[in-house]
């Protein structure tokens, strides 16, 4: 036996060659199945990206124009792909550049291993140019972080930073490599995957007993109602879902970032909750004898007021993060695990049933929102664009096939309320940490994550001011990204809070834009702007059937609302419907 062990290790040793810490690092992309990166090159990762001019044929590297841009292309790749996203910065501030996107990340568990290069090893410490304690500033931001100081650790480091970010609740990871480490030679005997780290549970054991529990509430609930978030397209598990409630029969609304896990068009499909979600989900929640949650947090723009949140319900919570469960609602229940493999385990044990009189309640409500909301959003009386018409056109043209990405804003919520989709990984929006500049990057991301279909950023005229600058990655790489800028002249979501609560006070809300068409002329990016009803769907059909990008800006009404709203501090039950009613 030992002679046996003994030849092998001396197989590995004769396999192994020398290669540089920046190689490994490339090594280590191809062997987890990595094809884009996303970057910007600076002197601390400068042999990573000499060792990258031999690997161009093999790994695919798109030259952002700001480190935030990196991250946030990085997010639209993964969402889009469901693959990790990869990204390579600098030291100092190309690496502080990355926080914001890396928070974006956490928060909404988005899978990206972003890669800094760092000053020599001898120099930490001493204030080096460009030095920044890079492990300590992200720590709060990532699912792990490492420092590598010499180059034997980076195949198993990158190993389980990969693993890291892909297992269980998907997370951001970042990896700081020392110059040493990536010039240092070492011998290489290949790279091995990890599949398990001590001490990290990434999925928590099945408890049959509490899907036992589960089902019984489920079977005997006269008014279940299911709320479901992006956990089930993160664990992979729309079909699952489905079955489970298409069995159930039971009414299901989203979160935004669950949006497109289920078709919206799904006959059960009961519209967005949240603030700006739709009228039934949000009062009916607080009428439900059983309260099913999936993949989603509980975050406080679903829940509004805790205390007047669904105190009559027993709540079923079905999440992967045990940290999840009773951090802001008691669950009655708790399902500890992925849905991937709960769902199939639930709707087995539950029994088939529909809830006609139900259902009627949530359409009853869908209607008093069509009356006093949605009609006028949809079809104006007057001769101002709306915000919800321009996305009604855009559903018509893209018959809900397309990736849409959203910026942070008024856009965004009026989006995430009328766009349509057929399929998951559609709606990609920045949810947990609202990051104004999002859309512009993910969408470029996006488009390289499933190049098949068409990608669209609708982006607010003050979001699109934070990263236009990555109109040069679109001018220089040529990703197909259809720009879609609903300008309302203001920073429209801050203005209506003011207009609604601080007594019409417009502080530093009135937004002076540039020429937008010309500044994407500049980057030879074609495009348009329209004021007009009857030019709005001959040009989103031009732009959507341009090869290539396309910018078409919209002038929409300047103090339009989105309605219906929860405000502030009060319960999902106390949602308004008109500025009347705050």
């Amino acid at each position: 036996m030992e002679t046996l062990e003994l030849k092998q290790q001396a197989d590995t040793k004769s396999k192994a060659r020398s290669i540089s810490g920046s190689e490994a690092v490339l090594e280590a992309f191809l062997e987890e199945g990595v094809d884009t990166i996303f970057g910007y090159p600076g002197g601390a990762i400068m042999p990573i990206y000499d060792a990258l001019y031999d690997y161009n044929e093999k790994l695919k590297h798109i030259l952002v124009r700001h480190e935030q841009g990196a991250i946030h292309a990085a997010q639209g790749y993964a969402r889009a792909s469901g693959d990790v996203g990869v990204v390579f910065a600098t030291s100092g501030p190309g690496a502080t550049n990355l926080v914001t996107g890396l928070a974006d990340a956490m928060i909404d568990s988005t899978p990206v291993v972003c890669i800094t290069g760092q000053v020599f090893a001898h120099l930490l410490g001493t204030d080096a140019f460009q030095e920044t304690d890079v492990i300590n500033i992200t720590t709060p931001v990532t699912k792990w972080n490492f420092q590598v100081t010499d180059a034997t650790e980076i195949p198993s480091v990158l190993a389980k930073a990969f693993y890291i970010a892909r297992s269980g609740r998907p997370g951001p990871v970042l990896i700081d490599i020392t110059k040493n480490a990536q010039l240092q030679q070492f011998n290489y005997e290949g790279y091995k995957k990890c599949e398990h780290i001590r001490s990290y549970r990434p999925k928590p054991i099945v408890r049959k007993e509490y899907i036992a529990e589960a089902a019984k509430l489920i079977n005997a609930a006269e008014k279940p109602f299911v709320i479901f978030g992006q956990g089930i397209i993160l664990g992979n598990a729309e079909k699952e879902f489905k079955n489970f409630i298409e069995k159930s029969g039971i009414p299901a609304a989203w979160t935004i970032m669950g949006m497109s896990a289920l078709p919206t068009d799904h006959p059960l499909g009961v519209g967005m909750l949240g603030m700006h979600g739709n009228y039934g989900p949000n009062v009916l929640t607080n009428e439900c004898d059983v309260l099913i949650a999936v993949g989603m947090r509980f975050d406080d723009r679903v829940t509004g007021r805790l205390d007047k949140y669904a105190k009559q319900a027993k709540v079923v919570h079905l999440d992967i993060d045990p940290a999840e469960i009773d951090k802001n609602v008691k669950a009655t229940v708790p399902v500890w695990g992925d849905c991937k493999e709960t769902l199939p385990l639930l709707t087995e044990l539950i029994e088939q049933k529909v809830y006609p009189s139900w259902i009627q309640r949530f359409k009853e409500f869908q209607q008093k929102e069509e009356d006093k909301v949605i009609k006028d959003e949809l079809n104006p009386s007057t001769d101002i664009l709306t915000m919800g018409e321009v996305i009604k056109e855009l559903n018509a043209l893209t018959k809900g096939d397309a990736i849409i990405v959203t910026d942070v804003g008024q856009h965004q919520m009026v989006t995430c309320r009328y766009a349509k989709f057929n399929h998951s990984r559609s709606n990609i929006t920045s949810g947990g940490l609202g990051t104004m500049g999002f859309a512009l990057p993910a969408a470029i991301g996006a488009a390289y994550g499933d190049p098949k279909r068409k990608t669209v950023a609708v982006i607010g005229d003050g979001g699109f001011q934070m990263t236009l600058q990555e109109l040069g990655t679109i001018m220089q790489f040529k990703p197909d990204v259809k720009i879609l800028i609903l300008n309302n002249q203001f920073l429209g979501m801050v203005r209506q809070w003011q207009q609604l609560f601080h007594e019409k006070r417009y502080s530093f809300v009135d937004i002076t834009s540039p020429d937008f068409v010309q500044v994407a002329k500049g980057f030879g990016i074609p495009g348009k702007s329209i004021t007009k009803r009857e030019d709005l769907v001959s040009s989103l059909k031009e732009m959507l059937d341009h090869k290539g990008s396309f910018l078409l800006e919209v002038m929409v009404g300047k103090e339009n609302n989105v309605f219906p709203m929860v405000p502030q501090g009060r319960g999902v039950a106390e949602i308004v419907l008109s500025r009347e009613e705050v």
